[in-house]
């Protein structure tokens, strides 16, 4: 299947909790732009990584409504249920970094367990047809060999993943008990525009750009699987229509690189030497390889559309671009 349309236009409204963070946005700005039938409900209490010049374009489309809220308000999701009628959530918004949950753990806990606990416990009191929760490949651990399916068993290392593996736990037991119709996603790393530089590839396009090193944990060999945040963005797409409930669907980009890898590619595409690396400190239960199992949703007809190369290309292009985005923050 090349490309993901809906079999019927009918009027979704979309609760999208977390869409001025990196992967919320991008998929805010696919479903207004590939979907006219789509209103959009965006509620994001805009911490640090939240940011609303992602969602320049679409901010003064009728279609589409900011609310700045948290997540683990039930007056707040209430309200909004209530007040928009809404069909569909889909939960992106979550603590996602893991050196930060090293240090302040309970953040992560509070939104991404309790505040999830709230969304699926108003969801149940509305009429809501779909509940989509937007994990990640981390909630399995590491491993050498292989690639992990979507009924493995979870190990997560970091207070993130673990908070992660919890909600998923939370979302699949009210599927299990209420029959809400929950469906998990677990996707690998994403890259493209507008990620917060605390990640990975926008810390050392940035940094470098900056005239500053870039610091690669212990040797560099940690592996990652890689998805353009476009591709990540069409199985979720295809998943509001395609995916069954109670499900989860492995997502991934086939594209595992080691971090020093993907630094030198960083390095060539900047014309910079690797005099600029600077190796650091391994961080505390640095998991080794993350590896996923995507066959599932490949049979369904999804498969990842973009090149990792052309798309690395194009997010070191971005930045760029567009200093005015990122300067502000590396502050």
């Amino acid at each position: 299947m090349d490309e993901f349309r809906p079999r019927e236009q009918k009027i979704m409204k979309l609760l999208i909790t977390g869409g001025a963070g990196f992967i919320g946005s991008n998929f805010i700005l696919h479903m207004m732009n590939s979907h006219p039938e789509v209103e959009i409900i965006n509620l994001d209490v805009l911490t640090y990584a939240g940011n609303l010049n992602n969602l320049k374009g679409v901010d003064k489309n009728p279609r589409y409504t900011f609310i700045k809220g948290d997540i683990c308000d039930p007056d707040i999701v209430n309200s909004i249920l209530d007040r928009y009628a809404v069909d569909t959530i889909v939960h992106f918004a979550a603590e996602s970094h893991v050196d930060r949950s090293i240090t302040k753990a309970s953040e992560f806990v509070r939104t991404n367990v309790l505040g999830t606990h709230n969304l699926l416990e108003c969801a149940r009191h509305h009429s809501i047809t779909k509940f989509i929760h937007i994990s990640t490949d981390e909630v399995y651990g590491s491993t050498l060999k292989g690639s992990f399916k979507e009924n493995d068993i979870l190990s997560p290392s970091s207070p993130y993943s673990a908070s992660k593996a919890g909600s998923d736990l939370l979302a699949l037991s009210y599927f299990t008990t209420y029959k809400l119709p929950v469906i998990i996603t677990r996707c690998t790393n994403n890259f493209g525009p507008c990620q917060y530089p605390e990640k990975l590839i926008p810390l050392f396009v940035t940094n470098l750009i900056a005239g500053k090193k870039v610091p690669v944990y212990g040797t560099g060999k940690n592996v990652r699987d890689w998805i353009h945040v476009s591709d990540h963005c069409r199985a979720v797409e295809f998943l509001l229509e395609m995916g069954i409930f109670g499900e989860i669907y492995n997502i991934g980009g086939g594209n595992e690189k080691t971090n020093i890898e993907i630094t030198e590619k960083i390095l060539t595409l900047l014309k910079k030497d690797e005099s600029l690396i600077e190796y650091v400190t391994d961080r505390q239960g640095h998991d080794f390889r993350y590896s996923l199992n995507c066959s599932k949703l490949r049979k369904m007809g999804w498969s990842p559309r973009y090149s990792f190369e052309e798309c690395l290309k194009d997010t070191v292009e971005w930045y760029m671009r567009n200093e005015w985005w990122w300067r502000p923050l590396k502050k």
